[in-house]
């Protein structure tokens, strides 16, 4: 049985919360502005101011929709490849967007590159978070084996001397067993069959 989290802990997570909150709505300000300035530096004459936001919301959050789907289809067992092939994309096109409209030189360009890159980290360290194993006072132990008994030949009536090539339940067990069988050595049954 899991034990609780401490207080520690569960302060830990509500500092990371907050931080995560505050760095998401300023990185979204800022990679939001930078994407609409962007696509309206871009767009043709005339093209609403609408059209540079919602720009701006598909291309910033579809790298965190992405991130969570990845996290869902590898819970699931599911394969990756599509979902993560659309987070890095995004994620390309989110800091292009960045660096688009910097200041034309490195400098400039990780400071504009900065919001995006920040919120995809910590996007990444929350998502990639994996419970912590939590010690239990009982010790592990295996199940106790079932012996196996033996089956017991059948009485056969008058007119069923082909029952011998009918398959047992044993036969058919060893051929398609349901679930892992633990096969055990029984040295006081050996040779009694």
């Amino acid at each position: 049985m899991p034990q609780p989290c401490s207080r520690t802990e569960r302060m830990e997570t509500a500092i990371q919360l907050v931080i995560l909150l505050l760095v998401g709505l300023m990185a979204g300000a800022a990679s939001f502005t930078h994407v609409h300035d962007w696509t309206m530096a871009n767009s043709p004459e005339g093209t609403s101011d609408w059209f540079g936001w919602a720009n701006a919301i598909i291309s910033e959050l579809t790298p965190t929709a992405s991130g969570l789907e990845v996290r869902r289809r590898k819970r699931n067992g599911q394969p990756i490849a599509y979902p993560m092939a659309v987070l890095i994309a995004s994620a390309l096109l989110s800091v292009a967007a960045q660096i688009a409209i910097a200041q034309p030189h490195p400098t400039g360009w990780l400071i504009a590159a900065i919001p995006a890159l920040a919120f995809l980290a910590l996007t990444k360290l929350v998502l990639s978070r994996t419970p912590t194993a939590q010690a239990t006072s009982e010790p592990a132990t295996a199940p106790e084996p079932t012996p196996e008994i033996p089956p017991q030949p059948a009485e056969t009536s008058p007119g069923n001397e082909h029952q011998d090539d009918m398959p047992t339940n044993r036969d058919i067990q060893e051929r398609t067993p349901a679930l892992p069988v633990l096969q055990l050595s029984t040295p006081a049954l050996e040779g009694q069959h």
